[in-house]
């Protein structure tokens, strides 16, 4: 099966060596993905649900580079720097993936790559081919 590496073009690539996400054959895995703009800021502030709903529309366009949808996404997880907030980090996964309802985790995590970040999402699709 050919590897499909897509790029996103983000500072950290080079530096970590890693891809946005990557397809073989009908599986793609998108990395880790957070609400961070090119510039280096942080969409969305503080605010946990738009810090959220920003990196799923990150990590979509991932997907399809990879030639998926959200879909074929069968799995996230979240990572998530107060657990006290989730109630907005769900509502931002629930308000994106309602109809799709793939399985999903959330866990604390002491930090991310800088402080302003509140969340990091990662996504495992399967394209089915319906």
């Amino acid at each position: 099966m050919t590897r499909q590496n897509i790029s996103s073009n983000g500072p950290w690539e080079e530096v970590v060596g890693y891809s946005r996400a990557v397809r073989i054959g009908n599986v793609v895995a998108v990395s880790g993905t957070t609400a961070a703009e090119p510039d280096g800021s942080v969409y969305g502030g503080d605010d946990a649900y738009q810090q959220a709903y920003r990196a799923l529309e990150v990590a979509e366009r991932a997907l399809r580079d990879a030639g998926a949808t959200r879909n074929d996404v069968i799995r996230t997880r979240m990572f998530v720097t107060d657990i006290t907030r989730w109630e907005e980090f769900s509502r931002a996964h629930g308000d994106f993936f309602r109809e799709v309802r793939p399985a999903a985790t959330m866990v604390e995590v002491r930090n991310l790559m800088t402080p302003e970040m509140l969340i990091e999402v990662e996504i495992d699709a399967v394209l089915t081919g319906d």
